[in-house]
């Protein structure tokens, strides 16, 4: 595995640790789980492809994500509804107007470990 897709998971597992940590908290944040969670999602997924050398554009949506993806890894796009979610949920939340509720954050904790397991194994990290 190349050192810049190892830099890659380690971004991404930093992001599920405070994801769940938030999940976690007294009183938790799951604004911040469900930004948390789509950041290590997005950042899993593109550690694949640079592991691929596939490049990718500036890009938080992880739809755009996964169809670059979908390239060496096609059984994936039965992500795409989550990830769809994940994205709205994950951008939604930055801002004034929507709040993540419990059911939100355990989802996006879902959809992310999700992810991380496929990764993970597809890379043999």
């Amino acid at each position: 595995m190349q050192g810049i897709t190892r830099e890659w998971i380690d971004k991404a597992e930093g992001d599920l640790i405070t994801a769940q940590r938030e999940a976690d908290a007294n009183p938790p944040n799951f604004d911040a789980t469900a930004f948390h969670a789509q950041q290590c999602a997005e950042k899993y997924l593109k550690a694949c492809l640079i592991e691929a050398s596939i490049g990718f554009p500036k890009v938080h949506d992880l739809a755009v994500i996964l169809n670059l993806v979908l390239q060496i890894e096609p059984s994936w796009a039965q992500l795409r509804d989550e990830l769809d979610a994940l994205t709205s949920l994950g951008i939604e939340v930055r801002y004034p107007g929507t709040l993540a509720d419990r059911e939100d954050a355990e989802q996006a904790l879902h959809t992310a470990r999700t992810v991380r397991k496929l990764v993970r194994e597809s890379l043999s990290a």
